[in-house]
């Protein structure tokens, strides 16, 4: 049997167990910034919408493609910012799918004329999917005829809905930003066959804004990402570099993957696209990821009183 067969089976045989898997990631984090952190909600001021798709190990056959649609803006009336976050992980081509449907709200809270807070809370409705219709079991084949016996092993449930709660917090000034976010708080049961309760997932990231010319026209931003999930942690260290419209990047992701990126901007619109090379025993086999993400800022249709949004990369 090929790795395209292999690797679906393997899928499969961690949703039959207790096994406990990560969220999916986006590396482009601050183009995705409510995934990230829901304190994020509403720190461009006016209405913004964010898409991201991330295709992991393409090499393998549609393993992991994730999509991530958002909007958010700031309402002065509620002191803060509100946001929609929608999210959709397919695994082995639709046969185990997770979509998330998330509500945000994010309180602003000025310290002093140079350095603002964020408080952030989410609230999500998850449904975990499976199609039992593509599982395969040993008991099922014929030595001449194939896939044509019906199993007699444990099939789980096809579908597990529940609801999830995050909450997140941001701190930033005209020159450095820092965040920290818990995810999954309750964490609610996904379990497809018995109890399989969803780790809490710590987030913290930061990171600087170093003028090369004056205006922001040029700068570098050194950033730094830890997430810790269960027993899965990861430390992500890069470097942004902006030239007007132009941006690129380079990430580092402890001894998983090179994170290269490029991107173009303007006051309305940003592109980017990001390569994972995987540098880990995984590196002949997986072909990276890539990872395109789209943004679009609206002009605000009112006049706001004066509003300090966050400098900080939008890749």
């Amino acid at each position: 049997m090929n790795r395209r067969i292999w690797f679906p089976l393997l899928v499969f045989m961690a949703v039959l167990t207790d096994l406990k898997a990560q969220d999916p990631q986006f590396t482009q984090f601050y183009a995705n910034p409510l995934y990230l952190n829901p304190a994020f909600a509403g720190t461009a001021r006016c209405p913004r919408i964010a898409m991201n798709y991330r295709n992991q190990w393409p090499n393998l056959s549609g393993t992991y493609v994730t999509y991530s649609a958002s909007y958010d803006m700031h309402l002065n009336p509620l002191a803060g910012g509100i946001g929609v976050l929608v999210t959709s992980d397919d695994q082995a081509r639709g046969t185990l799918q997770t979509n998330n449907f998330s509500l945000l709200y994010s309180y602003l809270a000025p310290i002093n004329r140079e350095f603002s807070m964020k408080f952030g809370i989410q609230a999500t409705y998850l449904q975990k999917t499976l199609d039992n219709t593509k599982l395969n079991f040993g008991d099922m084949i014929d030595a001449r005829r194939g896939f044509v016996w019906n199993t007699q092993e444990a099939i789980p449930l096809q579908r597990k809905s529940n609801l999830d709660f995050s909450a997140g917090l941001l701190g930033y000034s005209k020159n450095y930003f820092f965040g920290f976010a818990a995810h999954h708080i309750n964490q609610p049961d996904e379990g497809l066959l018995g109890p399989s309760p969803l780790p809490t997932k710590f987030t913290v990231h930061g990171g600087a804004i170093i003028p090369l010319e004056k205006g922001n026209e040029s700068y570098l931003s050194p950033n730094v990402l830890f997430q810790a999930q269960q027993k899965f942690q990861q430390l992500n260290i890069g470097l942004y570099y902006v030239k007007g419209p132009f941006v690129a990047g380079l990430w580092y992701r402890n001894q998983d993957a090179v994170v290269a990126l490029v991107g173009v901007q303007n006051n309305n619109f940003k592109f980017g696209y990001s390569y994972d090379i995987t540098v880990s025993k995984l590196s002949g086999n997986t072909a990276g990821s890539h990872e395109i993400s789209l943004q679009i800022q609206f002009e605000c249709k009112t006049k706001r009183k004066k509003y300090r949004t966050i400098s900080c990369p939008s890749f």
